[in-house]
């Protein structure tokens, strides 16, 4: 079945630039909630040998030490975020949460504030390089591919693509942040730059077949030439991406809190780079033709 992909184009630009928008509002209004990653702070993981407090019981229980966020792990343990403490504090903490309850403490990290504003600005930089690169790498792969648009414009529709998959997740992860107190974390950051290279992986092969048909002279005009590859690489980007869902989904639910969020911003960010390699990237270059 030969399907027209760029008949209903604009109602494509229409949904996904209403995605962009609403993504903008809400990193705006809501923000990011940053973990001790990139703030500083402290987190504290326990172990209950039979059962566990209730996370409000360990934030009321811990209200002296400001804003907590308690997170279970498995089947009887706690993860424990707070702000920078000392040896002192981490002891009568661990005096407080142990009453009445047999635990063993699984690790006790802090990471100061100057180390987390340091992270936070590394990692700014890492994505805009990471970005920077792949429009590069795009125009000089298609350095050859002249007409009927130049090798530059195929970079800046996969930039338009990859600002679109990893706007998406952010956005999903400021509202979770807000209202569920999920936090941004190196994980989550892994996450993010690994949708950016899955991303560029889907779009870069519905380009190369453009390319390839380009060079064979399939197609009369080059938006039938764009349908075309589309065509022929839809099921190929479907089925990478749904095997590839089913393994996160698993990572997801059975994976543990460590791996979980992890998980979440893939699933999110794959399932926007699926649409946008076939749904924006692609008719994106089409709007090339009225200036090429």
């Amino acid at each position: 079945m030969f399907l027209n992909f760029l008949k209903y184009k604009k109602i494509y630009f229409i949904f996904s630039g209403t995605l962009i928008l609403a993504s903008i509002v809400c990193l705006g209004v809501f923000g990011l909630n940053f973990g001790i990653d990139f703030t500083g702070g402290s987190i504290l993981e326990l172990e209950y040998q039979d059962s566990r407090p209730s996370p409000q019981a360990v934030k009321e229980s811990l209200s002296d030490l400001g804003t907590t966020y308690v997170q279970p792990t498995g089947q009887s343990g706690l993860i424990i975020r707070m702000k920078d403490i000392s040896e002192e504090t981490h002891q009568e903490v661990l005096q407080t949460l142990s009453e009445g309850y047999q635990v063993e403490e699984q690790r006790f990290e802090s990471i100061g504030p100057v180390i987390g504003r340091e992270l936070k600005q590394k990692t700014n930089i890492l994505i805009v390089v990471s970005l920077l690169a792949v429009v590069l790498y795009i125009a000089f792969a298609f350095r050859k591919v002249r007409r009927p648009i130049r090798s530059w414009q195929y970079g800046i529709s996969s930039l338009v693509a990859l600002f679109h998959d990893v706007l998406i997740p952010l956005a999903v992860f400021s509202i979770l942040g807000k209202f569920y107190g999920v936090q941004i974390t190196i994980p989550v950051v892994a996450g993010l730059l690994t949708v950016l290279g899955y991303s560029i992986n889907n779009t870069v092969v519905v380009f190369d077949r453009i390319r390839e048909n380009l060079i064979r002279g399939t197609g009369v005009s080059f938006e039938e030439t764009v349908n075309k590859s589309l065509n022929q690489t839809l099921t190929r980007c479907i089925n990478t991406s749904l095997t590839t869902l089913l393994v996160l989904l698993a990572i997801f639910f059975f994976g543990g809190a460590t791996l979980q969020y992890f998980a979440l911003v893939l699933i999110i960010g794959i399932m926007a780079g699926t649409y946008s390699s076939i749904f924006l990237a692609s008719p994106f270059l089409t709007t090339f033709l009225k200036n090429a």
